[in-house]
């Protein structure tokens, strides 16, 4: 009955990764550590099945997601954007509503901006959002800490890249445990 603590699981999550993109991925506040975690999360989250929407701002503009994202998501295609938030561009909405998924995992920059505007439009649709705090940053430290707090006030369930996916695989005995958790090492 309580939505407060329902679990993503493989079932019911997708992974929604925004706007990772070019020089402006590099002036994230602790940038290496952020993409580290989102690349970790992308590994996973094709080991387990759960869908990815990879979403990009403008990149004629602001270019290509960078190159060490892009290749892990091989085979899958970035769904361009103008709106800053995800849920603004018709595209993104139908691929989300299509995916039939109410949970979603929540990475990307900036946290203030895109990925702030995309969970507060995800919660006003009844989705679950949940934002690994991780795998996402904005330029300064205290624009990042900001988005996150509003996102907590909007009813995000805050959370982060290991503790996801231990949650996805809920079980020690799940058969790719030693392949997931040998990436976060």
């Amino acid at each position: 009955m309580s939505h407060s603590i329902d679990h993503p699981t493989t079932d019911n999550a997708l992974l929604l990764l925004v706007d990772v993109q070019g020089k402006l991925a590099r002036l994230m506040h602790e940038s290496d550590a952020m993409l580290r975690q989102q690349g970790i999360l992308i590994d996973a989250c094709r080991i387990l099945d759960v869908p990815i929407v990879w979403a990009e701002q403008l990149p004629d503009k602001l270019g290509a997601t960078v190159p060490e994202l892009a290749e892990k998501l091989d085979g899958l295609r970035p769904a361009a954007k103008s709106s800053f938030g995800c849920w603004g561009d018709a595209g993104l909405r139908e691929t989300i509503r299509a995916s039939g998924r109410d949970r979603i995992l929540l990475a990307g920059i900036e946290t203030h901006v895109c990925v702030w505007q995309t969970a507060a439009a995800l919660r006003r649709e009844d989705y679950q959002v949940h934002l690994l705090t991780d795998a996402v940053s904005s330029r300064s430290a205290h624009n990042r800490d900001i988005g996150i707090r509003r996102m907590a006030a909007a009813g995000v369930h805050l959370s982060c890249v290991e503790m996801v996916l231990f949650e996805l695989m809920v079980d020690a005995s799940h058969p790719r445990f030693r392949e997931v958790t040998g990436k976060l090492r």
